[in-house]
């Protein structure tokens, strides 16, 4: 039995996909039999397009859907106008490519000619990822192998297909014959074994009911394949980055906004050996030291474990991974040692009680401990900054403008409008936050015929609240975020602009303005132990504990004299200082 698994445009090109190289691997590794290809047409259409033009497209999940959305439905003639306005002044820039009817023509003619060169219709089932960004590319696909081979079944699945989505998707498009919703290892073989023996199959549509036990008995993804495509495509330029997995599922997961988890049930993750021997294989096999962790967050206790196994590898490896800020300046320490380097924290508010509306667990102190550290370490710092979420009050923009003012010198926070999305805690229980009349978001006339559109397909829903009233309230801290990014530009050459010496019985604290003034600060004796000893979010009752022989009153006016100066941040009582170690 031959089967084909397929991961559409529009992953990042220079990644494989995870999601098929994971199947592929246990399929081969339960069933010798099975003849199991995968295939990554984007690697075609990303060198069509040329590697900066796709990237800006990837980077848009409604600008991916609006360009297969036309070859789809060219009958529809909204596509064009969804691009633009996703793009925005991306889509200007000259050099990168035409346009959008140009894109369309040269996407679709390299997709056909990959299907026809690897001829998928020649296989007996092709199974199709759908992820962020791939819903109109799989079903373009799934289409044309249709097309050509009515007898061939197709099957979708990924976390886009998930729950009511993908049992709509089985109504609306005839050339779609299952949908696995949730985990696909064991649904997937369980239908290959049927399809083998030519039994009846009567159900379409596989729930979410048959997760792996232990992930440490999975094996390590295949990605031969995409390294073979690679090879051919003759991609030089390409350095890529192996997709890893530490765990499915949020150990949290509980956020609000997060709708991330629709395809999982419950939080698994590997033990540090078996991840730091994931690495290992593939790093020896591929000739690769350049990894992705695609887990929405890292085990929380874990993490540091599976970065101290990687310092046995004596390697030089790079990491991106996401993490939530529960981890201090120890365990980053171990992981920027191991080869951490791009890193993700889910900061999402600046003001704690934004953060208790977001359910986030978490506090502006943690969250600013956590990119201040990530800056000592030489960490790139991704993080985001919600904002117009429903029901944010005018207390909280201040406190989030206020805050900005303190941790302006490490980051820059981009901000993002909180979009709702199906399956999220706030489209579940929209009263709970002032919204009402959810509906399918409006870019979606422009993509689909409107008779197959309804709120159960939609993975992004639009919504009757305060609106226009978040949008009013947030335009100010977008527009200081835009004037610290600009004036910090122009001091860039002053960087980094807050850091400490320590001389053995004293600091040297250099500080830098906004408008470039360069200040510096020296901490004697007492005043330097106590500004080392907040290095980490503490409470006065333990610096208290600590320090007997000085009044309460003194230290207390000693570190609201520091917060005036921005040299610390005080919330309620807990303290932190602001300087990190000038790097020798």
């Amino acid at each position: 039995m031959k089967i084909a698994l397929v991961s559409p445009p529009w992953p990042l090109f220079n990644r494989p996909s995870i999601q098929i190289g994971a199947l592929k691997a246990f399929l081969n590794n339960n069933d010798k039999s099975l003849y199991v290809k995968n295939f990554h047409p984007y690697l075609k259409i990303s060198k069509a397009l040329g590697y900066k033009g796709y990237h800006i497209i990837s980077q848009s999940s409604w600008a991916s859907e609006a360009v297969f959305s036309k070859a789809l439905f060219p009958e529809i003639n909204g596509q064009e106008a969804v691009f633009k306005k996703a793009l925005g002044k991306r889509f200007k820039k000259k050099g990168l490519f035409g346009n959008f009817n140009e894109i369309v023509k040269v996407s679709q003619r390299a997709l056909d000619k990959y299907l026809e060169e690897k001829a998928l219709w020649g296989f007996d089932l092709v199974g199709i990822s759908i992820c962020l960004n791939q819903l109109t590319a799989g079903l373009y696909i799934a289409r044309k192998i249709k097309e050509q081979s009515p007898e061939t079944k197709v099957l979708l699945g990924g976390s886009s297909v998930s729950g009511p989505m993908g049992k709509e998707i089985l109504k609306a498009f005839y050339f779609v014959d299952f949908v696995i919703s949730g985990e696909g290892e064991i649904p997937l073989y369980e239908l290959c074994q049927k399809l083998k023996k030519k039994k009846t199959i009567k159900k379409r549509f596989f729930q979410e009911n048959c997760q792996v036990g232990s992930l440490d008995s999975l094996p390590p993804p295949d990605y031969d394949d995409f390294f073979n495509e690679l090879n051919e495509l003759g991609t030089g330029g390409i350095n890529p980055v192996l997709p890893l997995e530490a765990s499915r599922g949020c150990w949290w997961g509980r956020c609000a906004f997060c709708n991330l988890n629709l395809q999982w049930k419950g939080y698994r993750a590997k033990s540090p050996q078996r991840i730091s021997k994931e690495v290992d294989f593939l790093s020896k096999r591929y000739g690769q030291i350049d990894f992705a962790f695609m887990d929405n967050c890292l085990p929380k206790r874990e993490a540091p474990a599976i970065f101290e196994e990687f310092l046995g590898h004596r390697r030089d490896y790079r990491f991106f991974a996401e993490i939530r800020a529960v981890h201090g300046r120890k365990e980053l320490s171990v992981m920027k040692k191991a080869g951490l380097k791009d890193l993700q924290v889910g900061i999402e508010a600046l003001s704690t009680s934004l953060l208790k509306r977001l359910r986030k667990g978490a506090s502006a102190i943690k969250n600013i401990a956590i990119i201040k550290n990530s800056m000592e370490f030489g960490l790139n710092l991704g993080a985001n900054l919600i904002t117009c979420f429903p029901g944010s009050s005018k207390k909280e923009l201040e406190e989030t403008l206020f805050t900005l003012e303190y941790i302006w010198p490490f980051c820059d926070l981009k901000p993002v409008d909180f979009w709702l999305g199906t399956g999220s805690p706030v489209s579940k229980s929209p009263k709970d936050f002032g919204i009402r009349a959810l509906r399918p978001h409006r870019f979606y006339k422009g993509l689909f015929p409107r008779e197959i559109i309804n709120k159960e397909m939609a993975l992004i829903l639009e919504y009757r609240g305060d609106r226009l009233y978040q949008k009013r309230l947030w335009k100010r801290v977008e527009k200081r975020l835009l004037e610290v990014s600009m004036k910090k530009k122009k001091i860039a050459h002053l960087s980094p602009f807050l850091t400490y010496r320590d001389g053995g019985d004293f600091l040297l604290i250099r500080q830098v303005t906004l408008e470039g003034k360069v200040l510096t600060h020296r901490l004697k004796g007492l005043s330097r132990e106590i500004y080392l000893f907040f290095m980490e979010p503490r409470s006065l009752d333990e610096l208290f504990k600590k320090i007997r022989e000085v009044p309460k009153e003194t230290i207390k006016g000693f570190l609201e004299e520091l917060f005036r100066k921005r040299l610390v941040f005080i919330e309620d009582s807990e303290v932190l200082s602001l300087a990190f170690r000038e790097a020798n």
